[in-house]
């Protein structure tokens, strides 16, 4: 059985400190009810501090929501890396990833909703920088496998490449995101069968991308923007 990615022992905080409670209590609730519909009252009350406490850490529910995305990222990020920990191989590692990625969202689809949905985007069309800066902290771990060469053959990472490696990621993850939905909403199933259809989902995207990248046009973003 996989493990939600909201799983406690695995969050990356320091015990102890009123930040990290909230954001846990924010965590469990939205485990639980798979709703972004809570008040920062309630999770006072839940985190068993004053209702006036999650203030002092953050201005409004936004920022809350931002700082609980940023970790679901942390966490699904650490799932990947430890998924790939005894892999030598680039593509074993880059399927692995996807499990995990896959695995992750279909366990806990309001987390997954609120890290990859617009929820938190404003009306610049940023996000919040501490969201972006684990986003793109997960997407290394892609970027790393293919440069070692899951797609067939190495491909630096070097700004000469970037257009190619984000053009291969865009079709890695258009895949894992559309399938990841798709099983969370029940439209394919079951959902015992995850782990075997994101292989073959993989399997048939990875063998084409060893015959064609295909380069995103000239400007484009593959993730969150690093500029708001």
């Amino acid at each position: 059985m996989t493990q939600d990615i909201s799983t406690k022992d695995q969050r990356p905080y320091h015990h102890g400190d009123l930040h990290r409670t909230i954001v846990e209590a924010a965590l469990d609730v939205l485990s639980e009810s798979q709703s972004t519909e809570f008040s920062l009252r309630e999770l006072a009350r839940r985190a068993g501090v004053s209702h006036n406490a999650p203030y002092k850490h953050f201005t409004d529910k936004r920022e809350l929501l931002g700082a609980v995305s940023a970790v679901g990222f942390e966490l699904l990020a650490k799932r990947m890396a430890e998924a790939t920990r005894e892999l030598d191989s680039p593509r074993e590692r880059l399927a692995a990833m996807a499990s995990a990625y896959v695995c992750g969202g279909v366990n806990n689809p309001a987390l997954y909703r609120l890290m990859f949905g617009g929820y938190l985007a404003g009306q610049d069309d940023g996000r919040p920088a501490i969201e972006r800066t684990a986003a793109y902290n997960m997407k290394a771990l892609v970027v790393e496998a293919i440069s070692d060469g899951a797609l067939g053959r190495p491909i630096a990472d070097t700004e000469a490449n970037t257009r190619t490696i984000d053009g291969a990621i865009l079709v890695f993850w258009s895949q894992m995101h559309g399938l990841t939905l798709l099983l969370a909403d029940r439209l394919v199933g079951p959902g015992d069968k995850t782990k075997e259809l994101t292989a073959n989902v993989l399997q048939g995207m990875l063998d084409g991308l060893v015959n064609s990248i295909p380069a995103v046009p000239e400007g484009v973003w593959v993730g969150p923007p690093l500029a708001g």
